[in-house]
């Protein structure tokens, strides 16, 4: 499983945490997926998608 949405294609960020006194350490924002049932060609499937997605209507749910 890749931790990408499947119809926008958003993924992992990478980045660096930043605490008060300036020290940097590594981490990573990922997207929130969801994983909700759609008909593709007649069939149920269940595909894994943002919330970004859902909420811009770029999927109907089954």
């Amino acid at each position: 499983m890749a931790r990408r949405c499947e119809i926008c294609g958003r993924g992992p960020e990478f980045g660096a945490k930043v605490s008060h006194s300036g020290r940097h350490s590594r981490r990573v924002r990922l997207p929130n997926l969801q994983r909700i049932h759609v008909v593709h060609n007649g069939r149920r499937v269940r595909i894994e998608v943002c919330t970004r997605c859902i909420k811009a209507g770029k999927v109907a749910k089954a």
